[in-house]
């Protein structure tokens, strides 16, 4: 059956009103007659409700599977709650991670001077390479992928990693196994899910079902036993991992691609160089990777670019380009550097406190115990007593139960009054 035959939403559009026909004359005069006028009186009326429109078309069943909402808006929806409880309350959040630091000048001025060309005639561009501009591509894979065989051509410059996970996800198909880090960051699971690569959820479990959640504890230093898996099509696998904040050595790296025999790597500029708000980033597939039929990885996710994407603004490369020279990279490391020391001011109040803390090396997360707690209480707990907004740990899987994850991304006056207030709070 056709899409047409099924397909019964009609869109239109309105024009405005100053341009459709009407018969009013606004010069007419009307004359009444004042025997026959009366008194109006005008009843204010209930507005009518909003009237929806229900059609033919079937809700994709995946997205019925979701549970709730997605885990930030859901933080920031209770963070909103919260204002409205306590408007005059100094919220300082450490929930998501979000860079607030000034991107540094010898980058901006690269985004300045791009932005500015394009407003004159030898200057402008229009549409480019929906794989990325050829100087950026050549920068990346000279810069973090030296000797290791990869070429400009493997690298597929985009609108950032988490865009990239789902485009990804359309060249997996429906029909893989995926297994991931548990916890692990929510955009892998959700969308395998909104693929239709998993089953159900399973409330007791807190589980989706044909999905392999790989524990990821202090017990086993957060990197699974992979001897235990029962081979996967697919693992995403974060490392430094957010939200643990713990890094993978390159022993276990090494352990990791050995069973899969192969990588894709995504990544971006985002806490690289404060890019949250730019976007732009990049994934990495090797030419020599094949499907089992024998055919190139690389040429689907190359035609999914192409059908879903028109490539990275013209001006973010321009940006990216300047963070990989000489001068960038070293103003990057100072920002890096900056967001370290955060990291070190709340381990250190965690730390002094008692708890037992873990990440905030590698990572700007610090991923903090509260054994035989719930974490959206101690989430609540902390909001409301200190007006700090932290992240549950379970909203990144079962096995982040019991955890709080803190960010480091933040101004230095705003990190160390929420750690006055954390010792305030636990003393």
């Amino acid at each position: 059956m056709s899409i047409t035959q099924n397909l019964t939403i009609s869109i239109s559009s309105s024009s405005s009103p100053f341009l459709a026909p009407s018969n009013f004359n606004s010069r007419s005069q009307l004359s009444l007659n004042a025997k026959s006028v009366s008194i109006c009186k005008c009843v204010a009326t209930p507005q009518e409700a909003e009237t929806a429109y229900k059609t033919r078309v079937s809700r994709n069943e995946n997205m019925g599977k979701l549970q709730a909402g997605y885990l930030f808006p859901e933080i920031a929806r209770r963070k909103s709650a919260h204002l409205l409880k306590y408007p005059d309350a100094k919220i300082i959040s450490l929930g998501i991670g979000d860079t607030t630091e000034p991107i540094p000048e010898v980058i901006t001025s690269a985004l300045a001077k791009k932005s500015h060309a394009l407003s004159t005639l030898e200057g402008y561009s229009g549409y480019g390479a929906e794989q990325g501009e050829k100087p950026l591509r050549s920068a990346i894979a000279s810069t973090f992928y030296p000797d290791l065989g990869i070429e400009d051509d493997d690298i597929f410059v985009s609108d950032g990693a988490k865009c990239d996970i789902s485009r990804l996800q359309i060249v997996f198909g429906s029909n893989v196994k995926m297994a991931v880090q548990d916890p692990s960051y929510p955009a892998y699971v959700d969308s395998s899910v909104i693929m239709g690569q998993t089953g159900l959820y399973q409330k007791d479990v807190q589980k989706f079902a044909n999905i392999e959640y790989m524990r990821c504890n202090p017990e086993n230093g957060f990197f699974p036993d992979l001897s235990s898996l029962s081979r996967p099509d697919i693992i995403f696998f974060c490392s430094p991992n957010n939200p643990t904040g713990a890094a993978a050595t390159r022993e276990q790296l090494v352990q990791l691609v050995r069973l899969l025999q192969v990588a894709i790597e995504t990544s971006s500029f985002s806490k690289y160089a404060g890019f949250t708000g730019v976007r732009l980033g990049w994934t990495v597939v090797p030419k020599q990777l094949l499907f089992s039929d024998g055919f190139p990885v690389a040429k689907d996710f190359n035609r999914i670019v192409c059908t879903c994407f028109n490539g990275a603004s013209n001006i973010s490369q321009a940006g990216g380009l300047a963070c990989l020279s000489p001068e960038g990279l070293k103003a990057m490391r100072g920002v890096i550097g900056f967001y370290k020391e955060n990291t070190n001011i709340i381990v250190d109040t965690f730390d002094s406190l008692g708890f037992k803390v873990y990440g905030g090396k590698s990572a700007p997360y610090v991923w903090v115990h509260f054994p035989g707690q719930n974490s959206w209480d101690v989430f609540s707990e902390i909001l409301e007593k200190t007006h700090v907004v932290t992240t549950p740990g379970s909203g990144f899987g079962p096995g982040g139960e019991g955890f709080v994850r803190v960010s480091a991304f933040g101004h230095r006056e705003n990190v160390l009054e929420a750690c006055r207030r954390f010792k305030q709070l636990y003393k």
